[in-house]
């Protein structure tokens, strides 16, 4: 089954539906690429998902080992390089919820979040930057 369908809809704008579910999405143009930048740009949800995924498999982890990563915020910063036009990083920061976590939680986020899906599918010349900051 398709994952998704696509409608250009003129205006350098598209509508993706997610076939599942029927939620949409909408892209524009970045202001610095001929766009209205009204919605997430493409690489906007190529950063996004990044986030995303990470955050997902650091909750699988922390559901698995009896820990709550519940209120977990992120930053993501995409950085576009212009020759040729492509992102060329991806800074994810994490700001965790106020809680006691240990070193080896903390090492165990880490590891899940650098090893998502979507981090492991990036090509390797585009840097993945992961930060996390820890309350107390």
């Amino acid at each position: 089954m398709e994952t998704s369908s696509i409608i250009y809809t003129g205006g350098l704008r598209t509508k993706a539906t997610h076939v599942r579910s029927g939620q949409e999405i909408i892209t524009d143009a970045p202001l610095d690429n001929q766009g209205k930048g009204e919605a997430f740009s493409p690489t906007d949800l190529l950063a996004t998902s990044l986030g995303n995924c990470m955050a997902t498999i650091m909750g699988i982890n922390a559901g698995k080992n009896n820990f709550s990563i519940d209120g977990m915020k992120l930053k993501v910063t995409k950085i576009m390089e212009s020759n040729p036009r492509r992102v060329s990083e991806i800074i994810v920061e994490f700001d965790m919820p106020e809680n006691i976590y240990s070193e080896e939680q903390k090492k165990m986020l880490k590891i899940a979040a650098v090893n998502c899906p979507v981090a492991k599918s990036l090509h390797p010349e585009l840097k993945q930057t992961v930060i996390f900051n820890y309350s107390a």
